[in-house]
């Protein structure tokens, strides 16, 4: 397995523990982290201070039946006995499987031009997350940013800069970042990447297609 080098900052990590995340950026969080030990490993102990502080907290009273209430919910929650079907091997780990419905297979691509495609996945309105295909040496159009943009890399890799970001590696865009990702020769390049505000793209033709494609 190829080693990751670019990793989630604590301040996103904090915040998916806190659950104040969009829905979009959880997906990606998730998917990361259920690649990465070191960022796994590092939400892990964000989660354990978040249990100690909560720990410390004043305690809010409830009903004296709400025990009892809740026990008898459980009680009446239907019991499936059946094993969980062994998940298979593919491309998207487990939290991007669960929202494809599926694998690479089940993606119902969307043409946007210049050999690139996008798959739009339905989460809360306040950020967007789609998948990306982009074709080995093709480029994303130059662009910055009016917010905020994570991209996984889940097969092949792009270059940015002087920086490759392969199976695994995130890159974290913010409205300092002008850029022209590129995907890397021998393989095409497919991303999970979401965004909280529309990109801000150079080129007339990108700016003009933008309110068609979402992006």
């Amino acid at each position: 397995m190829a080693t990751i080098k670019h990793h989630l900052s604590d301040a996103l990590l904090m915040a998916y523990s806190a659950g104040a995340l969009p829905e979009a950026f959880n997906l990606v969080v998730a998917t990361h982290i259920s690649m990465c030990d070191d960022c796994r490993a590092r939400m892990e102990s964000f989660d354990s201070v978040g249990g100690a502080v909560l720990d410390t907290c004043d305690s809010a009273a409830v009903s004296d039946d709400s025990l009892a209430a809740t026990l008898a919910l459980i009680a009446a929650a239907p019991v499936d006995h059946k094993r969980p079907a062994p998940r298979p091997a593919g491309l998207f780990p487990a939290p991007l499987r669960d929202y494809v419905g599926g694998d690479l297979d089940s993606v119902r691509w969307k043409k946007l031009g210049g050999g690139v495609s996008q798959y739009l996945l339905d989460t809360s309105r306040d950020a967007t997350v789609r998948l990306l295909h982009i074709p080995a040496g093709r480029a994303v159009p130059d662009h910055g940013h009016r917010g905020t943009e994570l991209t996984l890399v889940l097969q092949g890799a792009f270059l940015d800069g002087k920086d490759r970001f392969a199976r695994g590696d995130i890159e974290i865009a913010d409205e300092d970042l002008e850029h022209t990702p590129v995907a890397d020769i021998g393989e095409d390049c497919i991303c999970l990447a979401a965004t909280d505000a529309r990109l801000r793209f150079n080129k007339l033709i990108p700016r003009i297609a933008q309110p068609f494609i979402g992006m």
